[in-house]
């Protein structure tokens, strides 16, 4: 499997970072993981047409990964600096979105909500539910419940031949290796550290 490489260094570490500002780079990290998660999907033979159902397994993968880096965030931010961090995250991620689906599939009927605003109320909608699964640890992330809720809401998506596989694919190895990503994302992004160009860069099989 092709190796992901983000960019997890600033221009200038160590100086003072605003929530939007770090959330704005985790964005970016979030959007590379959930387009490297439906793209070795695909490879591994699941139907995800270009199109309506791209977007809407992107939409499932986004929020699932925007909830981990909220707890990610949690262990390095308290109360309202967490928040703020969050809700920049939701938004920018939404634009990044709205940008993209937009490109693809133009923009949504007149009197429509905006792709922007159908991710935040999904967003909205869906966070809760994560919120009530547990976390097992820092390096093992989301527990069995939580990658499991990802792969039911994901399995209606997919055409009826991949559904009896998709719940174990998704669990067990895609929701893993796209935690593992943005943990090191998360790692990079927060820390006061300079580090070389080599170190900055992470790795995902």
């Amino acid at each position: 499997m092709a190796t992901l490489r983000l960019k997890t260094q600033w221009f200038k570490p160590g100086q003072p970072r605003s929530a939007v500002q770090t959330a704005s780079a985790i964005a970016f990290i979030v959007w590379r993981v959930a387009r490297n998660m439906l793209d070795r999907m695909r490879k591994a033979d699941f139907d995800i047409d270009i199109g309506p159902p791209y977007f809407a397994f992107l939409r499932e993968v986004l929020v699932f990964l925007v909830t981990v880096a909220d707890r990610m965030a949690h262990a390095r931010q308290a109360g309202e600096a967490r928040d703020a961090f969050t809700t920049a995250l939701v938004l920018r991620v939404a634009e990044l979105l709205d940008e993209n689906e937009s490109d693809l599939l133009g923009p949504p009927a007149p009197g429509e909500p905006s792709w922007r605003d159908r991710f935040i109320d999904q967003f909205n909608d869906v966070s809760g539910h994560y919120a009530e699964f547990g976390w097992d640890s820092e390096d093992d992330g989301p527990d069995f419940a939580y990658r499991r809720y990802l792969g039911s809401r994901i399995e209606p998506l997919v055409p009826p031949k991949d559904q009896r596989w998709v719940l174990d694919q998704v669990m067990d190895i895609e929701a893993p290796e796209a935690v593992a990503l943005v943990r090191r994302g998360m790692q990079g992004v927060f820390s006061t550290e300079r580090r070389s160009r080599r170190a900055a860069s992470m790795g995902g099989d």
